[in-house]
This record gives structure tokens, sequence and C-alpha cells, in this order.
């Protein structure tokens, strides 16, 4: 695992970043689909929960979720990569009525790892 910079204006030093849920992504596509099919315009919609966690801040929840202790590596930052980088939420949930249901890193995490391990992933690499 590469930290892509540690001196960056947050606490800690590493980029915040709004991670979301793949289901509740998923579902933001779902709203959108239906918003179109209604009639409506294209239009632009933010997708995330409104706050953000450090990159060391989810290092270190994969490790105490997963249990699983691995190398990370410190590394320069890279160019045009903002410290902060967090969804403004309010149009996506008052015009599609886009509620999130999984909006806690833990169980992102969990969820993610829980699919990696998961025998539906391993037939897929087998069959590749």
């Amino acid at each position: 695992m590469y930290i892509f910079g540690e001196d960056y204006e947050t606490p800690d030093g590493t980029c915040v970043r709004d991670y979301i849920h793949v289901s509740d992504l998923a579902k933001a596509h779902l709203c959108a689909l239906s918003y179109l099919f209604e009639g409506n315009q294209s239009d632009v919609f933010n997708c995330g929960y409104g706050h953000g966690f450090s990159v060391k801040e989810v290092i270190e929840a994969v490790r105490k979720t997963t249990g699983v202790n691995f190398e990370v590596v410190n590394g320069d930052k890279r160019d045009g990569d903002p410290a902060f980088l967090v969804s403004k939420v309010d149009k996506i949930q008052k015009v599609l009525g886009w509620k999130p249901e999984y909006d806690d890193l833990d169980l992102i995490i969990k969820t993610a790892y829980d699919w990696e391990k998961s025998d539906v992933l391993k037939q897929w690499r087998s069959q590749r």
C-alpha cells in the first residue's frame, strides 16, 4: 500500500477523500436512470457522503476490520492531488431522493473484504 504524500494541510498530513460503498454508488446510478426515464433533463450530481477520511485513517480501519497487517510505503505527492476532496451531496439527495445506506467506513471495508474472499470472485478469477 502506498501513501502518496504526508505533508498535506490535513490533520494527519494525508489526503482526505469521500469514500463511498459500491452499493450506494450503484443505487445513485439507478436513481439517476429513473430520473431520466421520467423525462427529466440530463444533469450532473455529486455522489458521496459529504464527509471524508484520510488515507491513514482508511489504512488503520482496514487493518482493524480485516485483522491483516500489511506494509505501507510512504511516497512522494502526486502532481495535482488536492488535500481535501469531499462531495457536496445536497443536490443528489434533494433532486433524486438518493439516500445512502452504507455510510460507515468499517462496514464499507468489511463488505469489500468479504467480497474479495468470496467464492464468486475466486470463480471469476479462475475463468480468466
